[in-house]
């Protein structure tokens, strides 16, 4: 816990023990499923949970916010995602049944309310977020095209309604066909640790 604190040291007493709970139950369950490889579950605080976290940098959900996290894996950053923003709804969607399964999962042990987890293609929704949120599902053309009809405009929250995908390495020609339209924020704005160096967030409006 101590990264995630160091960043995150508003976190209620009920928080820090859910976040302790996840760090506990996902390398567990991980076991059997094998959603995030053997060698990268060593460092599940840093290279998931906090760089979930990254989009908490950049806005807070507000109770109302609708949030759809695309292409969920093991539950990022989703489930991160919803145990910072209680009051916020999640859906996680995934197409492959193992890893919603493990979602699923982890929702039941840590009895939250806010999240529900679905298995399902993405281009195949038929829902409506005022965010879609991803982390190195696909390249951002296809992620806009497929997520795009189910963001509704608005702007009730600490940022416009819109898509926000965790991204990393060059992206001058993943992002050209946006030109101006998006914004890019650097995790190192916010975050000392070299894994998130060439880590940044990648905000279209809707």
């Amino acid at each position: 816990m101590d990264l995630i604190l160091k960043y995150f040291p508003e976190l209620t007493s009920q928080q820090i023990k859910h976040f302790e709970q996840l760090m506990l139950i996902l390398p567990q369950l991980n076991e059997r499923v094998n959603v995030i490889s053997r060698k990268d579950i060593a460092y599940l605080e840093e290279r998931h949970i906090l760089h979930s976290l990254s989009i908490a940098k950049l806005l807070r959900f507000d109770s109302n916010a609708r949030v759809l996290d695309v292409g969920t894996g093991g539950g990022f950053p989703g489930i991160p995602l919803a145990l910072m923003f209680p009051e916020a709804s999640f859906t996680l969607v995934d197409s492959i049944r193992k890893k919603i399964s493990l979602v699923s999962e982890i929702v039941e042990e840590l009895n939250l309310k806010n999240v529900t987890p679905v298995n399902q293609r993405m281009e195949q929704l038929n829902l409506k977020a005022d965010f879609v949120v991803s982390r190195a599902v696909t390249a951002f053309p296809k992620l806009h095209l497929w997520t795009q009809k189910l963001i509704e405009p608005g702007s009730g929250q600490s940022m416009p309604n819109g898509l926000i995908s965790l991204k990393g390495g060059d992206l001058n020609k993943e992002l050209m066909p946006f030109k101006q339209q998006v914004e890019v924020f650097p995790l190192s704005s916010w975050y000392e640790e070299s894994f998130f160096s060439t880590k940044m967030i990648v905000y279209l409006k809707k």
